[in-house]
């Protein structure tokens, strides 16, 4: 009997009943059929092998697609297991999905890999790869999988299956003596992975638990072509010269210290430098849009984080002292201060909406694995805002946020993209205030013409929110930015305030930051200009440089004229080299080199060399103080999205 096949095209095709996705490839085109590596048959993911039931909408996926990536990665995950268990002998697998980056697969076995490892792991895929094993599909009862894992001692297996409640689907890919537990879908075969490369060594506790079995985890890359690995290769290598870590030590910016906690940052001169920059610039940007600087406690009472839903939410994240007998929690986030402050007196509509804002330093127990220079950390700095206002007013404040982000980004030069994150299974408060919230973040969005994705049930337990994923300059995406809305905690604290007719009404909570995290977003811009800080912001702004010591009384009064107009200056007056001096200051990340010698001393100028390499002569004193001085002042970004802010 024939089937009636709807392509994405509109275009329609008759195939006979029982026919495969990689039937109907093969009948559109070789080329098809070479690339497909799946299909979507009415919008639900299947093998190219799976057959075709009756009549439906189908489009092929190939690896040029975001899909398409996904399952390479996958299914590469799933040959580097096997090609691990060919290796290593009695060896219990874990989970191994694919990333935004690639892939990684979790191993419990006795040997502990080192990185030579991974070029023998490499050469075994190949081979697997060359043998063009078919990739086989196979649905079991719950009673089966238990048996087939339980078989083979794969405890972590049995563990998730386990899990599953009776009657759930289950089903395995096999390729060769190779089996996993897996939803799929997978490539039909090994012979479609060939572009791939194994990355790094890491330790991961099982489920990310740290009372549970340490494993060992292999990170790895694939792609469809071998243009598009090359060039990822390259950019891993270019962040490797970027690591915010690797600089900071190079730079003097910060340290982390085992004697002093994991997580817990060392800011030096010039790295706390940078960091006062950035939190002035910050708050002149606050006030400039109408809001209000406050100050709140580390610590809070801890039938404060109960009543805020904290205690039973997120106090795994959280850390908690005794003082007089009762117990507190150190503030994970700023909010119940700025809510206790709202709450200090009697509001009136005619004050909203109110703007707290606080660069509020806050604590997190992360776990240890995760955490990573300034990027993760358990004591970090938010530039962290809380809005209250008239669910009137909701609208216009959101929008003057993301207004704000935007205005923000763009003098860093970061594009961004938006995700809309709803509501979490772990949550607070009734669906009514949920809708709303929700309701009134997509209005905003719409409202201005922003595209955004949906990441169903990822918002904060007390409210959905709007992300910004920022892209640096090696295309990578950081979460900094966010909003959420709040109809749940004003509840929850009783927050009222006099409306027009008199009577008391609830306002609306919108948390936000715009940097987020200042040490994350810190070790972001490390790598984002490669520790080469826009002037405004580098912690030396300029050093002079004299050639000889007859020249150190004219670089003295040339560093004074610069410390007069605040420009933060160096004078390296040292008895080395010229050349010497040039270099130290090029690795430094400089932007201004002032060098004096007799020429300059007896015409009353200077000589100036960018770090770019750039060079020019001849600059009189005057030129140079006016070019430093507008190329260090801070920015002003967005002034009539101040003004509108403002009204």
């Amino acid at each position: 009997m024939a089937i009636t096949i709807t392509l994405p095209d509109a275009s329609v095709r008759e195939v006979e009943g029982g026919s495969t996705a990689a039937d109907v490839a093969k009948s559109i085109g070789r080329g098809l059929f070479r690339s497909a590596l799946a299909a979507r048959i009415d919008g639900e993911m299947v093998d190219l092998t799976a057959p075709i039931a009756g009549d439906c909408r189908l489009a092929i996926i190939t690896g040029d697609s975001d899909e398409g990536l996904d399952i390479l990665r996958h299914s590469t995950a799933h040959l580097m297991a096997q090609a691990v268990k060919n290796l290593f002998g009695p060896v219990k697998v874990a989970i191994g999905p694919s990333t935004a980056d690639g892939f990684y697969y979790d191993f419990d076995l006795e040997h502990r890999f080192v990185p030579e490892d991974l070029a023998k792991i490499e050469k075994e895929m190949k081979q697997l790869v060359k043998r063009n094993v078919p990739i086989e599909r196979t649905e079991l009862s719950r009673d089966e999988a238990l048996k087939l894992f339980g078989d083979q001692h794969e405890d972590y297996k049995v563990e998730l299956i386990t899990e599953l409640e009776e009657g759930a689907a289950i089903s395995t890919y096999s390729q060769g003596d190779f089996t996993d537990l897996c939803r799929g879908p997978h490539v039909p075969s090994t012979s479609k992975l060939g572009v791939f490369k194994l990355l790094s060594l890491a330790g991961a506790y099982w489920r990310g638990d740290e009372k549970n079995q340490m494993l060992q985890r292999i990170y790895g890359t694939a792609f469809a072509t071998r243009e598009e690995l090359d060039k990822r290769l390259k950019a891993l290598e270019e962040a490797k010269k970027r690591d915010h870590r690797k600089l900071g030590r190079e730079l003097d910016l910060f340290s982390i210290e085992d004697e002093v906690g994991a997580g817990l940052v060392l800011w030096h001169p010039k790295g706390a430098l940078v960091r006062t920059v950035l939190e002035e610039f910050e708050r002149k940007e606050h006030l400039r849009r109408g809001y209000d600087i406050v100050i709140g406690p580390q610590i809070l009472k801890r039938e404060l984080w109960e009543k805020s839903g904290h205690y039973d939410n997120y106090r795994e994240n959280m850390y908690f002292t005794d003082v007089d007998e009762q117990s507190y929690g150190i503030k994970p986030m700023n909010c119940l201060a700025h809510m206790m402050i709202y709450k200090s007196h009697l509001r009136s509509y005619r004050e909203l909406p109110l703007r707290y804002f606080e660069l509020g330093t806050v604590h997190r127990h992360e776990k240890s694995g995760v955490l990573h220079g300034l990027t993760r950390v358990r004591g970090f700095t938010q530039d962290d805002a809380h809005i209250l206002c008239t669910p009137e007013q909701l609208s216009d404040e959101i929008t003057a946020i993301i207004e704000f982000v935007h205005d923000v980004m763009e003098v860093f030069d970061f594009p961004y993209e938006v995700e809309l994150s709803t509501r979490p299974e772990k949550s607070i408060g009734e669906a009514e205030g949920w809708e709303k919230a929700t309701a009134a973040l997509i209005e905003a969005l719409e409202r201005n013409d922003i595209k955004y994705e949906t990441a169903e049930g990822d918002g904060a337990f007390y409210g959905p929110k709007i992300d910004f994923k920022l892209k640096d300059s090696l295309d990578r995406r950081w979460q900094c930015a966010t909003i959420q809305a709040d109809f749940i905690l004003p509840e929850r604290f009783d927050l009222t305030y006099v409306a027009p007719d008199g009577e008391r009404k609830r306002p609306v909570m919108l948390h936000r930051v715009i940097l987020g995290s200042i040490e994350r977003f810190i070790g972001v811009l490390i790598e984002h200009y490669a520790g080469a800080f826009p002037t405004w912001l580098a912690p030396v702004q300029a050093t002079v440089l004299p050639i000889t010591d007859r020249h150190h009384p004219y670089a003295k009064k040339v560093e004074g004229l610069l410390r007069l107009q605040d420009t933060r200056v160096s004078l390296d007056d040292r008895n080395e080299k010229l050349g010497y001096k040039i270099r130290e200051a090029r690795l430094s990340r400089v932007p201004y080199m002032i060098i004096v010698g007799d020429h300059e001393v007896e015409t009353d100028t200077v000589s100036l060399r960018m770090r770019d390499g750039t060079e020019r002569a001849d600059v009189a004193l005057d030129e140079m103080l006016a070019e430093i001085e507008l190329d260090a002042r801070l920015p002003k970004p967005g002034l009539k999205n101040i003004t509108a802010t403002a009204q």
